[in-house]
């Protein structure tokens, strides 16, 4: 007998709270093999393939794609040694043939499962069709997120719920706009709402009701359809004793049309939850000073005509960076606030800001502080390749401990870098362009750059940051001081 598995989004990375589904790379009835994708998820940090621990067949599925789930809600299930396939439809919305909603380990919805039903899985299939059904008690009512193949509602009771014909609809996914009702709201739900009928759900989308903020009067908390009604009511009630909105936006100018409203998720929505949290509670400063870069210039190209791999002015920059951490290793360290502690680290994991299709990415080189300008070449020019088809994973995104942002490819001079929380400092570089300058006492046309240095000011004061900008910039116009340090 097949024995029924709940796999659920597993944690992606460090600080990864959701995931938003890209696309199924499985249906309902196909037959996974154990490490097998199933599912492409963005998360706030990269575009993943997520691997199914289970081997058997697919009996449903939970989320639509676009859909956001939290780490921990379910997936899909899969029936490990299944000896047949469950009766799912064969087209690629993983809807089964009769209407009625598979079983997951959650219990919840009952399952009907057509025995030759047609369905062809790697090789198998059948030719008949019977009318023979089983029928699943579920033990009891859990709180989980109903899986978007079903399609049938189930009864909250431990009694047998016979299946129901519905609509496809009644599967879609909720996203509508939080609505509270005082006689029926509590806290929030932590993790899957506790509905099981998808008509519910489709019920409380049509009327405005975030699930969310409800707490079901069925066994368990179980959400019923009632519940929605009662919300629905008591908001209708409150909406007429309120006073009357604007028409406009709240966000927007009065008699001012709102064109687009863009969903702060994914990429976008994790730099701007990081840089908010940045200006909230780092106590920043920035201090900036104009550098000759053409001894760096000139050692730059004395290096790729040498020979060999070509070495890339990031890659001199970032060596540059390792060094000056080694003299001042305040700016490579971290605020622990429970402690109340300066956490400084013996290693340099260098980020460095690219810009994608998908927005700001900062891919992070281990242990910069050990690699030749050759060795971060190869490195850089990698995780950049990588960040542009999207294919970086968290580990490629995290455990930064220093970050080099050269923003003079977009042909700006200078900027205020906000520090890339929980760092200490960021070092900004503008672009590298012709100047006067005054060189041996006399006028001369120079390459000329502008660099820049935020740093929090709880892990030191300017003192300690002007000496690590004053000797990148000596490091920038005389490369030879460098050879000090290697």
């Amino acid at each position: 007998m097949a024995q029924v598995l709940e796999f659920k989004l597993p944690d992606l990375g460090e600080g990864l709270t959701e995931a938003e589904i890209v696309r199924w790379l499985v249906s309902v009835g196909d037959v996974v093999a154990i490490d097998q994708p199933v599912v492409e998820v963005e998360t706030a940090k990269a575009m993943v393939e997520v691997p199914c621990p289970y081997g058997g067949v697919v009996t449903a599925r939970y989320g639509e794609e676009g859909e956001e789930l939290p780490v921990g809600a379910p997936l899909l299930t899969v029936a490990v040694g299944a000896q047949e396939a469950p009766a799912a439809s064969s087209s690629a919305s993983g809807r089964s043939t009769d209407g009625a909603a598979p079983a997951g380990a959650s219990g919840g919805s009952a399952k009907s499962a057509d025995e030759g039903s047609g369905n062809v899985l790697v090789g198998y299939g059948t030719s008949t069709s019977t009318t023979r059904r089983r029928r699943v008690r579920p033990a009891a009512p859990v709180a989980s997120a109903a899986p978007v193949t079903s399609a049938a509602p189930a009864a909250p009771a431990a009694a047998p719920a016979p299946a129901a014909p519905a609509t496809a609809a009644a599967s879609a996914p909720v996203s509508a706009p939080s609505v509270s009702a005082p006689s029926v709201s509590a806290a929030p739900v932590d993790g899957p709402v506790p509905v099981i009928s998808p008509l519910v759900r489709k019920l409380a989308r049509e009327r405005g009701i975030d699930l969310r903020q409800l707490r079901g009067s069925g066994p368990d908390g179980l959400i019923l359809r009632a519940d929605v009604e009662r919300a629905s009511a008591a908001a209708q009630t409150q909406g007429d004793t309120a006073p009357a909105r604007p028409a406009t936006s709240a966000a927007a100018p009065a008699g001012t049309a709102v064109a687009e409203r863009v969903p702060l998720r994914g990429v976008r929505g994790a730099v701007a939850d990081k840089l908010t949290r940045s200006r909230q509670e780092i106590p920043d400063a920035t201090c900036w000073v104009d550098a000759d870069a053409t001894e760096l210039m000139a050692a730059r190209a004395a290096m790729n005509a040498a020979g060999g791999p070509k070495i890339s002015l990031l890659a001199l920059l970032a060596r540059i960076c390792t060094a000056a951490l080694a003299r001042y290793p305040e700016l490579n360290s971290r605020v622990d606030l429970e402690a109340r502690e300066i956490v400084r680290l013996s290693e340099v994991h260098l980020g460095f800001a690219a810009q994608t299709d998908r927005g700001l990415v900062v891919p992070v080189v281990r242990d910069a502080h050990t690699r030749s300008a050759e060795d971060l070449t190869a490195e850089f020019a990698r995780l950049t390749e990588v960040a542009r088809a999207g294919q970086l994973t968290p580990a490629d995104l995290t455990g930064g401990t220093f970050t080099l942002n050269n923003y003079g490819v977009f042909g700006v001079d200078g900027s205020t870098p906000i520090i890339n929380h929980p760092e200490a400092a960021m070092l900004g570089v503008g672009r590298i362009i012709p100047k006067p300058w005054v060189h041996d006492g006399e006028l001369a046309v120079r390459q000329v750059v502008q660099l820049s240095l935020t740093f929090d000011h709880r892990v030191c004061d300017g003192g300690t940051a002007g000496g690590f900008l004053r000797y990148v910039a000596d490091c920038v116009e005389q490369p030879a001081v460098l050879l000090r340090t290697l």
